[in-house]
């Protein structure tokens, strides 16, 4: 299988004419009923053998991890990053092979970030963001030899959860503080995530991939605070609560339908779930009250799946011109 990326090094190589691979994408939209535009594609399996690899790699890991441990507590998580570097080798920089690479990018990560906590073992406020930081600098290093989409978005986790920690353990205000200041966090990571969706409005390059997993981390990020500054899992849901979920569930579809992406909905779909679910308990409806729910917002987003590019649309014409320019295309 090839994606656009793929067609791009064609050109750049003179396998092809840019006019060849235009005249391609635009004879694959004609040949579609339905727009391609909203469809969020990002390959992550292209064949059962990702699994077989990835199965074989886990398998690998987890033995060579355990032995290391045996001799020394670092020893076990360096081998584990160092065997996942030298597999990344073969199956992200030669065989370009989706899944494997992001088992083997975390796999490097966790194992220099658990090898700096064994070491400096236990945690503080020395060792905990040296942790981090080597987690970090991994992760970028990975990003500078196989430009795997997802290093971004874990060297953001391992950068934003070090400087999280730190500062709730050290500050007791912050704890007290920890919705908004878990938003501010959120908020920076979409910024980021925008940011690469921006430079990438048509979503053919790998700019579109490392938005994706951006969104992703961003999601919960933003969602969490949110609903529990609404004290959504207080025993006794009330008619406002859920109002209050429901609106705020509303203009982050809004948001969604902006900027075509599903992982703030997704992330918030559970705190929606659970506030109705709450309510019809509390009137009553204690066996049914979850079906009865699910069965409602199932509807409305199978709903809003099928008509998803009719209400983008009515969404982004409202926004300033701007705006649209820097968002993908409708059409």
């Amino acid at each position: 299988m090839y994606n656009d990326e793929d067609l791009a090094a064609a050109v750049r190589d003179g396998v092809l004419s840019q006019e060849a691979v235009d005249a391609f994408h635009a004879y694959m939209v004609q040949g579609r009923p339905l727009p391609v535009v909203d469809e969020e594609h990002f390959r992550l399996v292209s064949g059962f053998n990702d699994i077989f690899v990835v199965i074989a790699c886990l398998l690998l890991l987890a033995a060579l991890g355990w032995l290391g441990s045996r001799v020394h507590d670092g020893a076990g998580p360096l081998l584990v990053a160092a065997t996942a570097w030298g597999l990344a080798e073969f199956f992200t920089r030669q065989r370009r092979l989706a899944l494997p690479s992001i088992v083997l990018l975390l796999a490097f990560v966790g194992g220099l970030v658990g090898m700096t906590v064994a070491v400096l073992r236990p945690l503080d406020s020395v060792s905990l963001p040296l942790a981090g930081l080597l987690g970090g600098l991994g992760a970028w290093l990975h990003w500078r030899r196989f430009r795997v989409p997802i290093t971004v978005a874990a060297g953001a986790a391992a950068v934003a959860g070090t400087l999280l920690a730190m500062l709730f353990l050290r500050s007791t205000l912050a704890r007290e503080w920890y919705a908004p200041i878990t938003f501010v966090a959120g908020t920076a990571v979409f910024a980021l995530a925008m940011a690469w969706d921006t430079a990438d409005p048509q979503r053919k390059t790998r700019r579109a991939d490392v938005a994706f997993w951006l969104h992703l981390l961003a999601a919960p990020l933003l969602v969490h605070p949110i609903f529990t500054s609404l004290q959504m899992f207080s025993r006794e849901a009330t008619l406002v609560q859920a109002a209050a979920a429901l609106l705020i569930y509303a203009l982050l579809g809004l948001l969604s339908l902006a900027i075509d992406r599903r992982a703030l909905m997704v992330s918030a779909l559970a705190y929606l779930l659970y506030a109705f679910t709450a309510l019809l308990k509390n009137l009553g409806m204690v066996s049914l009250s979850f079906a009865f729910t699910a069965l409602c917002i199932g509807a409305a987003l199978l709903l809003l799946s099928a008509f998803w590019h009719t209400c983008r649309s009515r969404v982004v014409s409202v926004l300033p011109a701007p705006w649209q320019e820097r968002l993908p295309p409708l059409h």
